[in-house]
């Protein structure tokens, strides 16, 4: 049974992680043409299917692991987005010494703490304060 601090703690947790990815997926539709340019200049494949499916996994599955609805298994697929994204797209062993690895390699290792929160989410669920947990008590008749 896990405790009223760690409950909050999921809840705000899920709430910061869900705004990861509802944030950069917005941006991605309001500054398509930008984004398309940055995936090109870091030679990401089939583009004109990747950039919509990451809009739609950031949107839904953000949405989803801030309400709590199948909770672990959008954590999980986001963690796995991240992760991909990452080495595609903050790629900093392709750079030489300087402040532009520097910045990848800051943006590299923040997604892998992005990632390593999703993966505890979707370890231990979502929480008290979620729909999950509504589901479950519901479905038990509590």
């Amino acid at each position: 049974m896990q405790t009223a601090i760690e409950n909050a703690c999921l809840l705000i947790g899920r709430l910061l992680l869900g705004l990861y990815f509802i944030l950069p997926g917005i941006s991605k539709i309001t500054g398509y043409e930008a984004t398309v340019s940055y995936m090109e200049a870091h030679n990401v494949p089939m583009i004109s299917i990747l950039l919509p499916l990451t809009i739609v996994m950031q949107l839904g599955l953000g949405a989803a692991v801030i309400v709590g609805f199948r909770g672990k298994l959008a954590a999980f697929l986001l963690a796995g987005l991240t992760f991909v994204i990452s080495v595609y797209m903050h790629n900093f062993w392709d750079f030489a010494e300087g402040l532009e690895r520097n910045h990848e390699t800051q943006n590299f290792f923040k997604n892998m703490g992005i990632t390593a929160g999703l993966l505890m989410v979707a370890a231990l669920g979502t929480g008290k304060f979620s729909i999950d947990q509504f589901v479950t008590k519901r479905a038990a008749g509590t």
